[in-house]
């Protein structure tokens, strides 16, 4: 009987081990056809700001990115008046796109996951503070009460792909996510054809695959947030070593401004509807997909450090670096078990 088990096992054991050294001989030779196979770069400017490519690619792809980009601003952005997420905006029509989709449903798990810490809804505070669309002087408390009635995550809903809001007044602004979403939707068109090895950045919200041009991981750096309102202050606090996920950070050093020797931040807090004072200078993020680190980055700038680690503590799936003050005013880390592991030596 032992030795029918043991023919079987032998007959079992040829093909296995020969699948085996298939396998190994083509993952071999497809590395050794990679290291033929140039990278690419290519940039150009969107969402108001800057893309940044690099991918392993026999050739360019820059025009195949640009229709992704034009796609995600023709479905969110707030200053094409053609957008879809305008024209619902305008009360020209309700009827939504398969990306606005998408990006509606990341955008509320994120709320219910802060508890409405991030708020696409919260346009019109942002507007009255000055950060947005219309400038003029600023709110007092009783225009700041007037304007919380049209704010609300859960008073806005998708149903048959018709976008239905509470109060017809309310504005859905999905800014805070369109640069990780942007980079999500390059990401998934590399994917698609065959390209391993890349890395997408829009303005600091990066997405990165398999290794960089000299064979090992992507090298992303996090900004020390020191305060510079023209963006011109690129000291690195920290660079991490990523390979096959994805990156976004908020911070309020930058766009601020100053009225009366007050500093006003531009990240509003939905629910008192006055720019947040929390100690979190930067809030970086890293997720499975760019535009969830981006909405969680947003949130976590709301919250603040405390709340923040809340969060976190039900969400394995994330990991923060947060820069924040102590109560000298001292710059200080907090950072994700998972991250020190990523900080390059």
């Amino acid at each position: 009987m032992t030795d029918n088990k043991t023919k079987t096992l032998k007959k079992w054991h040829l093909p296995f081990l020969l699948f085996l050294i298939i396998g190994t001989y083509l993952a071999i030779t497809r590395k050794e056809e990679a290291k033929d196979i140039p990278f690419q770069y290519c940039e150009g400017a969107i969402f108001g700001t800057v893309y940044h490519a690099t991918y392993q690619c026999d050739s360019s792809l820059n025009g195949k990115i640009l229709e992704e980009l034009q796609a995600v601003d023709q479905s969110l952005s707030m200053f094409n008046p053609n957008s879809t997420i305008s024209q619902i905006n305008s009360g020209k029509s309700n009827e939504t796109d398969s990306l606005l989709r998408t990006i509606f449903h990341i955008a509320r798990e994120v709320s219910q996951a802060t508890d409405g810490a991030f708020d696409i809804t919260v346009a019109p505070l942002v507007n009255a503070w000055g950060f947005g669309f219309k400038h003029g002087a600023l709110p007092d408390s009783l225009q700041v009460d007037s304007l919380r009635q049209l704010i609300g995550w859960n008073r806005i809903s998708l149903k048959d792909n018709i976008f239905f809001r509470e109060d017809p007044r309310m504005i859905i602004d999905l800014s805070a996510v369109a640069k990780g979403f942007g980079s999500d939707c390059v990401a998934q068109m590399f994917r698609k054809h065959g390209i391993n090895n890349f890395m997408i950045e829009i303005g600091g919200e990066v997405v990165t695959s398999g290794v960089s041009p000299k064979a090992k991981a992507w090298r992303i750096g996090v900004n020390k947030p020191q305060e510079d309102s023209t963006s011109t202050s690129n000291e690195l606090q920290t660079i991490l070593q990523m390979n096959n996920c994805a990156m976004a950070t908020s911070g309020n050093y930058r766009n601020f401004y100053i009225d009366n020797g007050r500093k006003i931040a531009h990240t509003i807090d939905p629910k008192t509807g006055y720019p947040v004072q929390h100690s979190i200078l930067s809030s970086t993020v890293i997720a499975p997909t760019c535009a969830i680190a981006d909405a969680y980055a947003t949130a976590f700038m709301v919250l603040g450090l405390e709340k923040s680690l809340q969060v976190l503590d039900k969400h394995p799936e994330l990991m923060a670096y947060f820069i924040h003050t102590d109560k000298e005013g001292n710059y200080q880390v907090w950072k994700s078990p998972g991250i020190e592991a990523l900080i390059a030596q």
